[in-house]
C-alpha cells in the first residue's frame, strides 16, 4: 500500500543537501563565518569574545558555542533558532533564500528518495578539533570558601580533577579569568566553570562519551547515582556515594555503559534536577524517560526544599545529612 504523502514531503534535508552543503547554508546565515576551527562573535546572543565556531563533527558541520553550552546546532537548527521557527518552516527558509524551488520539483524529489537514493553535496571537510589549553594557578582561600559550602574538599577536587585556573584559550583565543575559574580534566578534553560569570559560565570541548566520574568509580559497589554535573558527582561522593553525570541531562545513555554499570552495581539510581519552577520540569521528564527505558530507581529532591539538584540541596540547607536522609527515605522502600 502506497501512503498518501503530506504537502511538505519534498522538504527533506537530505534533499536540500543534494542541492547545496552544510557550508553553503553555515556561510549565507552566518555572516560572521569565514573559516572551520575560527572563532567569532556569535549573533544568536550578546557576545564581546570571539566564542563561536563552526566545527567538523563526526562528517557534519556544526555550529558550536564554547560561552553558551546551550548552542550547539546543526545547520538546520542553526537557522531555527535563528528564526525562532519549527524544523519544517527552517527547511522552506533555506529553500525559499537559495531559490531551491523544492516544491515546483516535488515528484521528481519523491521519485530521487525512494528509488534512487541521494548523495549530498559537500566539499570536502579537514576534520578540525577545538583545543582548550589552561594556566593553572593555587588554591586559594576563595576557592574554599566556595566549595566548602557544598562540603566538597580540596581533596576531593584533586581527585577528580578540578583545577584553579588564571586564564584559558580555545584554540587561539585568550580568556583572562575575571573571577574564580575552575578546570574540569576529562581525559584529555576540558570544561571551564566559572561560577559567577553570566557570559561565560561554561567553555568545554568534552564530547558525550565523557563521562563525568567514571574513572573514579570503584570496580563494584551497591548503588551507582546518575545525575547532573560533576559538582553534584562530587557532592554525593563527599556524602559517601558513587555517582557518574553524563554531558547533558537531555543526554540518551548509551546501552552498552548502562550494562557494564549494572553488572559492577547492585543498582542504578536517576537523580536529576528537579526544575520545580519550570512547569514542563525537563530535569524530571528525562528522568522518568531513562527509568522507564532501563528499569531504573528515580528520586526526585521535594519541591519543599526550593533546590534543583543535590548540590543546591546541602548549600541551602547547609548539611549533608539531608541528603543522606533523602536518599535514606527514597530507597529504603523497594
Amino acid at each position: 500500500m502506497i501512503k498518501a504523502r503530506s504537502s511538505d514531503d519534498y522538504l527533506h534535508t537530505d534533499v536540500i543537501l543534494r542541492e547545496i552543503s552544510e557550508y553553503d547554508i553555515f556561510v549565507y546565515y552566518c555572516p560572521s563565518f569565514t573559516q572551520l576551527g575560527k572563532p567569532f562573535c556569535s549573533e544568536l546572543r550578546q557576545d564581546r569574545k570571539p566564542t563561536a565556531s563552526i566545527i567538523s563533527w563526526k562528517g557534519h558541520l556544526l555550529y558550536k558555542d564554547f560561552g553558551c553550552s546551550e548552542h550547539s546546532f546543526s545547520c538546520f537548527r542553526y537557522v531555527m533558532y535563528k528564526y525562532t521557527c519549527d524544523f519544517i518552516s527552517a527547511l522552506k527558509i533555506i529553500d525559499c533564500d537559495f531559490n531551491l524551488n523544492l516544491n515546483s520539483r516535488k515528484e521528481e524529489t519523491l521519485f530521487t528518495m525512494g528509488v534512487m537514493g541521494l548523495r549530498q553535496k559537500q566539499p570536502r571537510i579537514v576534520e578540525t578539533l577545538t583545543i582548550i589549553k589552561k594556566k593553572r594557578r593555587p588554591f586559594s582561600e576563595e576557592d574554599g570558601k566556595f566549595w566548602s559550602k557544598y562540603f566538597i574538599s580540596k581533596k576531593i577536587l584533586v581527585r577528580f580533577g578540578v583545577e584553579p585556573i588564571s586564564h584559558y584559550w580555545v584554540n587561539q583565543n585568550r580568556f583572562s579569568c575575571k573571577s574564580i575559574t575552575y578546570a574540569f580534566k576529562l581525559g584529555k578534553r576540558f570544561k571551564i566553570y566559572a561560577p559567577f560569570e553570566q557570559d561565560y559560565k561554561w567553555s568545554s570541548n568534552t564530547k558525550s562519551t565523557d563521562i563525568q566520574g567514571l574513572k573514579q568509580l570503584p570496580n563494584t559497589g551497591k548503588q551507582l547515582f546518575l545525575t547532573s554535573s560533576l559538582k553534584d558527582v562530587m557532592c554525593l561522593y563527599a556524602a559517601g556515594y558513587s555517582a557518574i553525570a553524563f554531558q547533558s541531562e537531555m543526554q540518551n545513555p548509551d546501552e552498552k555503559l548502562m550494562k557494564d554499570l549494572h553488572d559492577r552495581f547492585e543498582e542504578l539510581v536517576v537523580l536529576y534536577d528537579n526544575d520545580y519552577d519550570n512547569e514542563n520540569n525537563p530535569g524530571q521528564t528525562m528522568a522518568r524517560k531513562i527509568c522507564e527505558k532501563f528499569n531504573l530507581r528515580n528520586i526526585c529532591i521535594p519541591d519543599e526544599y526550593e533546590s534543583k539538584d543535590p548540590s543546591d540541596l546541602v548549600k541551602n540547607v547547609g548539611s549533608l545529612n539531608i541528603l543522606k536522609h533523602i536518599i535514606y527515605e527514597k530507597t529504603r522502600c523497594n
